[in-house]
């Protein structure tokens, strides 16, 4: 069993990829959608909602053999903390993505595009440079583009167009050609950020995420089929249709809401 959290909706792309790579998989999910952002709040208050959402996943399984921190905010700020009062395996999304644009970069050159807090906090950047100190990288915090994805506004509008064209003027300035998507709303954007980014070969860290959470993922029983289980801390309905929209005919589900705060 693997539990996946989210300061909202953003984790769902990591959970579409698991489902893609295991379809079988057993997992629980957990948005904060009452609380979103993370991204523009102080690293103690961060921390405080990480724990919470920990305490809460590992109340509602005991069973559970990894978790994924599906939200660049907290895997940038909050993932020591998270490891060193939980005995289970925790995983975040800079190590994995940060290791794969290392690898795709050709001019040795990485963008990282994620919410303020994590660009503050430079995770992503000492990441990459433990792997190879000679690569430069750009960092531009985007903090529009959370609330634009919980909001619906995925692409093919203008208005979303219009928030890319201004926040990656300067990584397309830059000349990298490698870019992290560093939290896991934007590949939710992702064809309005390829449009804003020509060339730039895009790092979904959800995906990569799920590559490295891989080798902790067991097979369930046959004869133990249970189906996920969807929470969040507010509105349930916007949940559903969001994840609706993103998983078509393949969802099926209804999300359970949460008083996060009890935790």
């Amino acid at each position: 069993m693997i539990a996946i959290f989210d300061s909202g909706l953003g984790g769902l792309t990591a959970v579409k990829e698991l489902r893609s790579r295991f379809p079988d998989a057993q997992y629980i999910y957990f948005g904060d959608t009452g609380r979103v952002p993370y991204g523009t709040r102080s690293r103690g208050t961060i921390i405080k909602y990480a724990l919470q959402d920990m305490r809460f996943l590992l109340s509602v399984r005991s069973d559970i053999s990894a978790v994924l921190v599906a939200c660049g905010t907290v895997s940038s700020t909050a993932l020591d903390v998270l490891r060193a009062n939980f005995n289970v395996p925790v995983f975040g999304v800079v190590e994995s993505a940060a290791g794969t644009a290392v690898k795709a970069t050709k001019n040795r050159h990485v963008a990282v595009i994620a919410t303020t807090a994590t660009v503050n906090s430079g995770a992503y950047e000492r990441e990459i440079k433990k792997l190879d100190t000679g690569i430069k990288v750009t960092a531009a915090a985007c903090p529009l583009f959370v609330p634009l994805v919980e909001n619906g506004f995925t692409g093919g509008d203008e208005v979303t167009r219009l928030v890319c064209e201004r926040y990656l003027r300067e990584v397309r300035e830059s000349g990298a050609d490698t870019c992290i998507l560093g939290c896991t709303h934007y590949p939710l954007i992702a064809d309005e950020i390829a449009r804003s980014l020509p060339g730039v070969t895009l790092i979904d860290t959800g995906a990569e995420a799920v590559n490295a959470i891989a080798p902790h993922y067991y097979a369930p029983d046959t004869d133990a089929n249970i189906p996920p289980s969807y929470y969040v801390s507010d509105d349930p309905e916007g949940f559903t249709r969001f994840a609706s929209k993103l998983f078509g005919d393949g969802w099926h589900g209804a999300a359970e809401l949460v008083d996060i705060e009890k935790y």
